[in-house]
């Protein structure tokens, strides 16, 4: 088991990762709304109290209990140089014994994409599993069709491994996804994405 402490906060180049709290609600409601667009062909059906305050809490109250039970690190993505609330990332369903491995989730709000902070913080979190956390492998999945999600992947060092049949529940539907997989000790040489 790691380490737990009441505040995990992990600082990147430009962003700064930590856990979120009730007052990132209205920052996070308005970047949510803006980008509903952009984030819902990503996502799972958001419930119809997504935006509620109670919601929220709901959220802040799961993301320090993941936490506190070691079995996930739930991270808003804060700019550094203004505070600006960015994303969210979470490493979650972190597996202890013969495994050791957990699995890496993340969105970033439309007017902040393919800018280079979610590759930061991606790097950070990896970085910060694998010498803090002491896992040995960090899985993450993405629809085939999503390249920036891929590309951004590939850039962190993650390493395409497969396809998973209606992996997860996307838009409403069961979804295909492609896996990838990061290794602390990786001997497999550069892949090439299917």
């Amino acid at each position: 088991m790691f380490k737990r402490r009441p505040k995990v906060v992990i600082e990147a180049e430009n962003v700064t990762l930590r856990m979120p709290v009730m007052a990132d609600h209205l920052e996070w409601v308005r970047l949510r709304r803006e980008g509903r667009d952009f984030l819902k062909q990503w996502e799972p059906v958001w419930s119809p109290d997504h935006f509620s305050k109670r919601a929220f809490n709901n959220r802040v109250f799961w993301a320090r209990k993941t936490y506190e039970s070691g079995k996930g690190l739930p991270l808003f993505i804060i700019r550094r140089e203004d505070q600006v609330l960015l994303g969210a990332i979470t490493l979650d369903n972190i597996r202890r014994g013969p495994a050791v491995t957990g699995a890496l989730g993340y969105w970033i709000g439309a007017e902040y994409a393919r800018m280079g902070y979610m590759t930061d913080a991606i790097k950070a979190v990896v970085h910060y599993s694998f010498t803090h956390l002491d896992l040995s492998r960090l899985e993450a999945a993405t629809l085939p069709e999503n390249t920036a999600s891929r590309g951004l992947l590939e850039k962190a060092g993650f390493k395409y491994e497969g396809v998973a049949q209606s992996y997860l529940q996307i838009a409403g539907r069961w979804r295909t996804h492609v896996l990838y997989a990061n290794l602390r000790h990786d001997r497999r040489g550069k892949t090439e994405a299917g």
